[in-house]
């Protein structure tokens, strides 16, 4: 079984088999690195599951661009307003490296949450995970110090800091590029 696949079922607590009935009714694409599938102010009201690559979803505020979350293997990407309220996206979901998707049209994935009771479950966990992301985003950005929510990100994402630039995990830590700069030459510094 593929990696991404079983990141898929872990995260969405969805069986490898019905995972699998799912990836068969989707479209494979590939997106090459800053590419996006939606930019802000645009409508996108497709579902997809990244298979390979990061994904970045971001905004401008006040001309600040503002990293919101990361989609890495065997997660599920989507605009939430195109999805959700088929408004324009209020944020730009951009491609961090050479990636891979599954891709569904709203239409069709909910035709599927609708033909039983595990597929509308899954439908429910997949929104509750999203709420969820969004929710921890905006605590840590309470978290006591940056140190902490770089080392956190580290934990549970590590390869970030392979495909994705730093001003952006800055700018998702809540902090200036600078700040990351330093808090960086200081764990080089403890680790000799």
């Amino acid at each position: 079984m593929d990696a991404f696949i079983l990141k898929f079922c872990n995260n969405y607590n969805l069986p490898e088999t019905a995972t699998l009935q799912l990836l068969e009714k989707m479209e494979k694409r590939s997106c090459r690195k800053g590419e996006c599938l939606v930019h802000e102010g645009e409508l996108n009201s497709d579902f997809y599951i990244v298979s390979k690559g990061i994904w970045l979803g971001h905004y401008l505020n006040d001309g600040a661009d503002t990293s919101v979350w990361f989609a890495g293997e065997g997660e599920a990407l989507f605009s939430t307003w195109g999805y959700v309220e088929n408004t324009p996206s209020l944020i730009t979901i951009e491609a961090m490296c050479d990636s891979e998707l599954y891709r569904i049209s709203k239409t069709e994935l909910e035709a599927i949450f609708h033909s039983s009771v595990e597929w509308a479950y899954f439908g429910r966990r997949l929104f509750e995970k999203q709420f969820l992301n969004i929710e921890e985003w905006i605590i840590n950005a309470g978290s006591p110090t940056a140190l902490e929510r770089y080392l956190a990100l580290l934990e549970k994402e590590p390869e970030l800091l392979q495909h994705v630039p730093l001003k952006r995990i800055a700018s998702y830590l809540w902090i200036t590029p600078q700040s990351l700069s330093r808090i960086r030459a200081k764990l080089k510094t403890i680790k000799k």
